[in-house]
């Protein structure tokens, strides 16, 4: 943009002279003063963004975690669900009972020896 300007002035055949300056530099106080406020102003903001999205993302997560907890039990009662109503193979139920024949037979034998 300077360059620009000074490329103007150049062909209206106006010359500036190097004393001339076009901008004004502030006291240096001033710039000090404001940059600690604006330094001031700017880590404040992003220490508030910061925590909401720490807070933000925890909830988050946090949620996430128990609908995924819920799920896991859901699925895992229906598979324990699925276990309880599959039939037993015939084989299985027909050497059951025939155990369970076997103890009654036993404990009636030792019923009988005790006497």
């Amino acid at each position: 943009m300077m360059i620009g300007r000074k490329l103007m002035l150049l062909k209206n055949e106006e010359v500036l002279s190097s004393e001339e300056v076009l901008f004004e530099i502030p006291h240096l106080e001033k710039i000090k003063h404001h940059t600690i406020k604006n330094i001031k102003k700017y880590g404040h903001l992003s220490l508030v963004v910061m925590l909401r999205f720490h807070i933000r993302s925890s909830n988050f997560l946090k949620n996430k975690y128990e609908e995924i907890k819920i799920k896991i039990k859901n699925l895992s009662q229906k598979s324990h669900l699925g276990v309880q109503k599959r039939e037993i193979s015939k084989f299985l139920k027909m050497i059951s009972e025939y155990k369970q024949k076997i103890r009654k037979i036993k404990q009636k034998i030792h019923e009988e020896e005790n006497l």
